[in-house]
């Protein structure tokens, strides 16, 4: 697209100069000399299987959050894979985000349910409870939703539902770590929590996941599950999975947790500092925040109106990162546009019509969001510069 405007023409990306040389660091991941102390402590006793450090993470976790039970496993689609199973069946319906990851639908499909897709709400772009409710069945047994950016969904409203239609409730919370609602950890909702220890995530093992539960029943079936059924040595009850972490990346996950609290502060703070300079800028709107919710900002996710620039959403970003702001679009479709789940969104176009098939929110979100640079290492410098490029291109491609 041509912008022959002065402005346009200042732009880093058109031959100006950019309002900073250095690109703001988009996340910050770095391990201290404690973690690998940690690690290499594990190396050391040559115990590397789940051990020691695997309990120790999973009874921290679960006073973190307000859990009964947590376990480890290998990595977050494990995590949901292993509390799909026990909670429906093959061949039942289970309202699942339109607006997602991959992963929160895909492990609904493994285990042979029937994704039935749900919009986002339009400002927090978390699960819309009044949408899914319109397209509950006879069949329908199970809510998947997930606490989108770090963000918590309308719990109560989750929960009401479920307990209205005799639903199981699963979160999967793989970028909320310590979120909290009306006051209590994520552990203390739902049938089962999810988490996600991947190396990008708030709290990162490399590779990794977690489960939380507050019924007895549930985590010793997910336990067994978790390592091939088995009761005791070369007894199985039941067919399982090896889906077992090690201790070498509970042992750097445990290390890690130590800073956890203080940096989700950090990020909820930038949070703030974010909302403050997006909300200055026409046509770019902050994130909204569910009532009674306490966000930790895993990304920091704006939305732009199409209407109030010449440029499109990429083209915005391109921009950005020439002025030394990257950006990222989680996500660039809605789920129902993956062709992995083509054959359910092709029955429920038949049924229903396109409209209802695609999400409308959610189809909209795909070509409006973008996430800004969040982590707990961010300085006032890097406000600055966020803040002096959001303006400069947005004034360059002004409607």
């Amino acid at each position: 697209m041509a912008h022959s405007t002065v402005a346009a023409a200042g732009l880093a990306l058109h031959g100006g100069t950019p309002v900073s040389s250095a690109p703001v660091p988009f996340m910050s991941l770095a391990l201290t000399e404690a973690d690998i102390q940690a690690a290499n402590a594990v190396l050391r006793s040559g115990i590397l299987r789940q051990g020691a450090r695997c309990a120790e993470l999973e009874r921290r976790w679960s006073e973190l959050t307000n859990a009964r039970h947590t376990l480890t496993c290998a990595n977050g689609t494990c995590a949901l894979q292993l509390a799909y199973e026990p909670l429906f069946a093959p061949g039942d319906e289970v309202l699942v985000p339109a607006w997602s990851y991959i992963a929160t639908v895909s492990m609904v499909v493994a285990r042979g349910g029937q994704p039935v897709f749900c919009d986002a709400l339009p400002d927090t772009f978390q699960f819309d409870v009044a949408d899914a409710e319109r397209r509950i069945t006879p069949r329908t047994r199970a809510i998947a939703c997930t606490h989108l950016y770090g963000m918590p969904v309308d719990i109560d409203a989750v929960d009401k539902l479920a307990r209205k239609h005799n639903l199981k409730v699963i979160y999967d919370a793989a970028q909320a770590h310590l979120a909290t609602y009306k006051g209590k950890g994520l552990g203390a909702y739902g049938d089962a929590v999810t988490y996600s220890l991947y190396a990008t995530k708030n709290l990162a093992t490399g590779e990794g996941g977690l489960i939380s539960t507050n019924d007895d029943a549930l985590a010793r079936q997910l336990a067994l599950l978790r390592s091939h059924g088995e009761t005791d040595k070369y007894l199985h009850a039941q067919v399982g999975y090896n889906y077992r972490l090690n201790d070498i990346a509970a042992a750097i996950g445990c290390s890690r947790l130590d800073r956890l609290p203080a940096q989700t502060a950090q990020r909820q703070q930038n949070a703030d500092r974010y909302d403050a300079i997006v909300t200055a800028i026409d046509g770019i709107t902050p994130p909204a925040r569910t009532p009674g919710a306490q966000g930790v900002w895993h990304l920091y996710t704006v939305q732009i109106d199409p209407a109030a620039f010449t440029c499109t959403r990429d083209e915005f970003c391109k921009a950005l990162m020439a002025e030394g702001v990257p950006t990222a679009t989680h996500y660039p479709r809605s789920l129902t546009r993956q062709p992995a789940f083509a054959q359910f969104v092709s029955a429920a176009a038949k049924a229903h019509g396109e409209a209802y098939a695609h999400p409308p929110v959610a189809e909209a979100l795909a070509s409006r969001v973008f996430c800004l640079p969040m982590h707990h290492d961010l300085t006032d410098e890097h406000f600055r510069i966020v803040a002096e490029a959001l303006h400069k291109v947005a004034e360059a491609y002004r409607a």
